[in-house]
């Protein structure tokens, strides 16, 4: 394939119709110039100008090259640009995972203003565990994990974007549903709704902290289904659970929520590889944190 540059400098020599302009339009030596013309021809095989002492014509073949080769110039320049842009993170496909906590309400809004502000870059999302997504990012398979109580680990970036005050879920029938708000001390003959422990460690262990701090050890019964948005173990009157505050929009008719005293917070990040990721990726992580901050997360 012919040098393209060889080409840019064809085109200028032929529309200027002159060595010495068209050099100095290209800011290049004149003789330079034309032993670059000189080996396009050579490249191609073919005369592009007949030469006579001081001046130059088009052959026809020049003429045909003349004809096409500012759109080829053209949509070459576009193609880099274009190209250019993946490297930049303007363009690109990121694939974004969360867990069913946060599919309520934080993933949502969080990916759609990511969406509305980089519309050049395709968000593919899903469902997954804790354990599936940290996972995930971890081999390559997953780009940005949204989790509470992100592990850490060394080959992974945590970024904040949610500091989730935690409410108590129950049946709307509970002793304690009608009240503003409930001490954590209060639940001490209560069982607990949890996820096991190998799930997402740090959460486990956040919400248990929270219950020792106020000398509550609690009885846990541990969820049998991954994703179970109808909290069925609650609404049987099995137990009670620790959610953050965006889990409670649209919860089935038998719950409600109630406040805790002393409030809590647990955190809510995006996870994402630290080395090796696409610059798509890093664009949208650092446009995340201002997301948040709008929202009123952090």
């Amino acid at each position: 394939m012919a040098d393209l540059r060889r080409l840019q400098y064809f085109v200028a020599v032929a529309r200027e119709r002159n060595f010495t302009r068209a050099a100095e339009r290209l800011r290049i030596a004149q003789p330079a110039l034309s032993r670059q013309v000189r080996l396009l021809e050579e490249e191609l095989g073919v005369e592009l100008l007949h030469r006579t002492t001081h001046a130059f014509e088009l052959t026809e073949a020049g003429a045909f090259l003349l004809e096409r080769g500012p759109a080829l110039l053209d949509a070459a320049d576009e193609l880099w640009r274009g190209v250019r842009t993946y490297g930049s993170g303007e363009l690109g496909g990121v694939v974004a995972a969360y867990g069913a906590s946060a599919s309520y309400e934080t993933a949502p809004r969080l990916l759609q203003r990511l969406a509305e502000r980089h519309p050049g870059i395709t968000i593919t999302t899903s469902v997954k565990s804790t354990a599936e997504i940290v996972a995930g990012v971890g081999d390559g398979s997953i780009d940005l994990g949204l989790v509470r109580c992100p592990p850490r680990v060394a080959e992974l970036e945590t970024h904040p974007v949610r500091v989730e005050r935690q409410v108590l879920l129950l049946r709307r029938d509970h002793r304690l549903a009608l009240r503003a708000s409930v001490a954590v001390s209060e639940l001490a003959d209560e069982t607990v709704l949890m996820h096991p422990r190998e799930a997402n460690p740090r959460h486990y262990d956040a919400v248990l902290e929270l219950f020792r701090e106020h000398g509550v050890e609690p009885r846990i019964l541990l969820r049998a289904m991954t994703f179970d948005l109808r909290y069925g173990p609650i609404i049987d009157g099995a137990a009670v659970a620790i959610v953050g505050e965006s889990t409670t929009s649209g919860l089935p008719a038998d719950l409600c929520w109630v406040s805790i005293d002393p409030p809590a917070c647990l955190e809510v990040s995006l996870i994402a590889r630290r080395h090796g990721r696409a610059a798509a990726v890093s664009r949208l992580l650092a446009s995340a944190e201002a997301i948040a901050d709008d929202l009123g997360w952090l």
